[in-house]
């Protein structure tokens, strides 16, 4: 297998969403009943500033994909966040200045065959590089004691807790929410691309 991760324009972005979005439904384990619904969104992220979006491809195989943006008030992600925060009695002043100044990664996602190969890591990396924020933030389910690939790359690239056991409006799911300060820990210059063969 010979990988690229090549980095999408808004509208290679928009033509590829139906691939990306079968690969999120597939690894996150929803319904396909959300397909339709879910590619509007993700074609409609595009206009957000900041949007910065990456796919790992095998030829055109999907093997994986990140995007993200900048956190504002009026997004949906941001607003439900903040709402956890409240509940859990913030936010403290760290927390505020977080909300300020953050890249949501909205989404990252490795094909369920691929995990555990280093795919997340590198899409990750390039992702948050250079990102225009001084912290980057993410929302994970929760899984018993982090046994998962998601939370051993989050934890082992420095995200820590801002809401543990957290749900979103629509998804009964308990989610972590998660920041690391931008630069990443140990970041000083652009990731390489590893290409596997």
């Amino acid at each position: 297998m010979t990988m690229e991760i090549r980095r999408l324009s808004g509208p290679e972005f928009a033509v590829l969403a139906p691939q990306l979005v079968d690969l999120y439904i597939e690894a996150m384990g929803y319904d396909p009943s959300i397909r339709a619904g879910r590619i509007d969104v993700w074609r409609r992220e595009i206009v957000q500033p900041g949007f910065t979006a990456l796919a790992a491809l095998d030829q055109d195989e999907v093997l994986g994909v990140a995007y993200g943006y900048i956190g504002m008030p009026d997004m949906w992600w941001d607003r439900q966040v903040r709402r956890g925060i409240r509940e859990a009695g913030g936010p403290d002043t760290r927390q505020v200045l977080l909300l300020r100044d953050y890249f949501e990664v909205a989404e990252i996602h490795v094909s369920p065959t691929q995990q555990g190969r280093g795919i997340g890591r590198i899409l990750l990396s390039q992702l948050l590089w250079l990102a225009p924020a001084g912290n980057a933030m993410l929302s994970t389910p929760e899984v018993d004691d982090e046994a998962n690939n998601a939370f051993s790359l989050y934890r082992s690239m420095g995200f820590r807790d801002e809401l543990r056991h957290f749900r979103f409006d629509g998804d009964a799911r308990p989610f972590a929410v998660l920041s690391v300060p931008l630069p990443l820990p140990g970041m000083v210059e652009k990731p390489a691309v590893e290409r596997r063969g």
